[in-house]
Parts: structure tokens; sequence; C-alpha cells
């Protein structure tokens, strides 16, 4: 069930499936880079404003599933406005800033960009836009992106299934009404 925080900015509702943390697993692969599964951690918050504050860190998983190295970093702000006109400003900490336009689609929880400005650092790989489509799938969220290099035309690089990851100090709140022991709820 989603839930709409009483002290978000109301353009922001048509947004309110991505809020909370999410975790999971996906896939990377992309001419010349190392193909890998790699795991992710999401964060999409609010503080009242009109627009969403994203995070991202991921990393490559060894065979077992085991963390190996980070693989990439990003972050930014989210925005829709009354048309369902999604803007999103990016940073990735391989030295690219990136603003992507986008739109939700039509009565599904499902938002689709593209790059429309890319700045690069001189560090920076080469990197001339993307795409990416984000779904909320039976209270998961799943996402998949596309780049283009000037090499390498525009094609799917990485994608990910993610679960809404639960803080355990929201499962305390209900805990106060248990007795001292816990013993007593089990009998």
């Amino acid at each position: 069930m989603i839930e709409i925080p009483s002290d978000l900015h109301p353009s922001l509702v048509p947004l309110v499936f991505l809020l909370g943390n999410w975790t999971g697993a996906g896939v990377a692969d992309f001419p010349g880079e190392e193909k890998c599964n790699f795991g992710q951690e999401v964060a999409f918050t609010h503080d009242g404003r009109d627009f969403l504050e994203y995070t991202s860190h991921t990393w490559v998983l060894d065979s077992e599933g085991t963390k190996v190295r980070p693989l990439e970093s990003e972050s930014g702000y989210w925005r829709v406005d009354e048309h369902r006109k999604v803007e999103v400003v990016m940073v990735r900490d391989q030295g690219v800033v990136e603003i992507w336009y986008g739109e939700l689609a039509d009565q599904k929880p499902q938002i689709d960009l593209v790059t429309d400005a890319v700045a690069r650092t001189a560090a920076s790989g080469p990197y001339s836009g993307g795409k990416r489509l984000y779904g909320y799938v039976n209270s998961d969220l799943m996402w998949v992106g596309e780049k283009a290099t000037p090499e390498v035309e525009l094609r799917p690089y990485m994608s990910a299934h993610l679960k809404k990851s639960v803080d355990p100090s929201e499962w305390a709140k209900d805990l106060k009404d248990l007795p001292d022991d816990g013993i007593a709820f089990f009998k």
C-alpha cells in the first residue's frame, strides 16, 4: 500500500510511489565496460519542498552475491508539474551532470526519462546521453537504463529490481504495547 505523507508537497503526489529506501540487485553490461551483477541502494526522500531528493549507490557483486567494490553513485532532485512532466537534475561520481526530462505514464506508476543536457568533466569517460524507465510493479521498483557514447549507439546498460527496505525503527513504534518480557505474546 502506498501512503501519502501529510507533509509531502502537493505537486509530488504523482511521484509518491518512489518514496522510501529501496535495495536490490541488477545487471550491468555495456561495450568496453565490465559486465557484472550489482547490488543497489536507492533513497527517495522529501523535506516538504517541491522536489524529491534522490541518491543511489551500486556495487559489483561476486558470484555468491558478496560486495566486491563500488560501481556507481549518483544523486539528484526530481520534480513533476501539473501535466505529469518530470524533470530530474542528476550528478554522477564519474564526473557527469545530467538534466533529464520525461513524463509519468497515464494511469500507472511508470516514468520514462531521456537526457536533455549532459556535462562532463575531463576525467569522465565518454558519454553522450541516455534513457531510463522506472516502474512500480507489484510493490517493487524496477528500472532499466540505456546509454550512448560517441562510439556506441543508445542501448541498455543497466537494470535492477528493488524492494522497499523497512527501517527497524518504524517497527519499534508498534512494540510499545507488548509485555516487557515478550513471552506473553506467544501464549
